[in-house]
């Protein structure tokens, strides 16, 4: 008999034991985990034919994230597109959009100095999203729960969500790293239109060859010397320390951008496109198209190569927590007139690819993409 009320107490202490494990487990996702994620702002974001700059309440510019090869946009400043007021309970933790913004868009100084970086975020499944009043809830393209992304004090959803909350459909394209959302208008053909917020966001008026993927509001052309200064501002460098190739105004995806070459005394060379009308950077690599350097202006074809070693050190110096086991390649190539190093380096779920001068060392192009594109 003891020996049976002895097991059955053993038993129930057992019981009690996985019992609070599992609660245990469970209240600690209910409250998010911390992962890695990666902070882009070389995205870019075209809402309904405008590129869109993003801001949180105090005029600091928050860029897309990347996180499980999924871009994440800040659900605050979405509100601000919805025309929604955006409210956040700390008792609830909730999200809510609701009325009427009473005070418009927060604008803010473009932060020009950003640049791609792993960051530490974290998945809040605890954190409710309200619209309307009506609990939202989010999936990805095969049906798996997704939950709201926290980082430096905001709220992020993933771009799918967002495109459900607006009722827009949501398009990626890789060449230009550009995320559209956009929605259908039964009628083209005006001189302006109005969204379903009333707000007016005007229309092709002809001066803009047909175009009408400005921003909404422009303040007017900047001028070349305006767009010089923007990039040699983002590269860090002074205008007696380098050499313009061209600063070109030319049409890309739809706008007006300038296209602006520049190289320094080591013969670095720069590419930039800037905004034409609002001066952003929109993308930019070390390799300037138009600049071939010749014999006697620092010809970069000859001499010794720094080798595969020194090459993979570069690069990963580039990569937070990367050794020499996420190295996945190097190769010595020819492109532009010259040898360079390709470097892949893959590190958890970002694939990251360098192109360094083989001569000098320096990196001419970098990216970064998910492992999933």
């Amino acid at each position: 008999m003891k020996k049976h009320m002895l097991a059955k107490r053993m038993g129930a202490i057992a019981l009690c034991a996985v019992l609070s494990t599992g609660l245990l487990s469970a209240t600690a996702a209910a409250q998010g985990k911390d992962v890695t994620a990666y902070l882009s702002p070389d995205l870019s974001i075209v809402v309904d034919g405008s590129y869109r700059t993003f801001y949180n309440a105090v005029g600091q510019e928050v860029h897309p994230i990347l996180y499980g090869g999924t871009t994440y946009l800040p659900i605050r400043a979405i509100g601000e597109l919805m025309g929604k007021n955006v409210n956040w309970s700390q008792s609830t933790l909730t999200v809510s959009l609701a009325g009427d913004r009473p005070n418009g868009s927060v604008t803010g100084t473009p932060d020009s100095a950003a640049k791609a970086q792993t960051v530490q975020a974290a998945i809040r499944p605890d954190i409710t999203i309200l619209v309307d009043n009506v609990r939202q809830t989010f999936a990805d393209a095969n049906g798996d729960t997704v939950y709201p992304l926290l980082y430096s004090g905001s709220v992020y959803l993933p771009v799918r969500s967002i495109g459900e909350l607006m009722d827009k459909e949501v398009n990626w394209n890789n060449a230009t790293r550009t995320v559209t959302l956009s929605g259908g208008s039964l009628v083209t053909d005006a001189d302006s239109f109005e969204d379903n917020n009333g707000n007016n966001n005007g229309g092709n008026n002809g001066s803009n060859n047909g175009n009408n993927n400005q921003p909404s509001t422009p303040t007017g052309m900047i001028t070349a010397e305006q767009a010089k200064q923007k990039a040699l501002a983002h590269a860090g460098l002074q205008s007696s320390q380098v050499s313009f190739v061209r600063a070109h105004l030319d049409w890309e995806n739809g706008r007006q951008v300038y296209d602006v070459e520049f190289y320094t005394k080591d013969y670095r060379e720069y590419d930039y496109e800037i905004d034409a009308y609002t001066g952003k950077v929109l993308s930019f690599d070390y390799d300037a198209e138009h600049y071939r350097p010749g014999t006697g202006n620092g010809n970069q074809n000859s001499g010794s190569y720094i080798g595969e070693a020194e090459a993979k050190r570069i690069a990963l110096a580039q990569v937070p927590g990367a050794t020499e086991n996420n190295v996945r390649r190097v190769k010595l190539d020819w492109d532009d007139g010259r040898a360079e190093y390709e470097v892949k380096i893959v590190v958890g779920m970002l694939e990251y690819e360098f192109e360094i001068n083989a001569v000098n060392g320096a990196i001419l192009s970098q990216d970064v993409d998910s492992i999933y594109d």
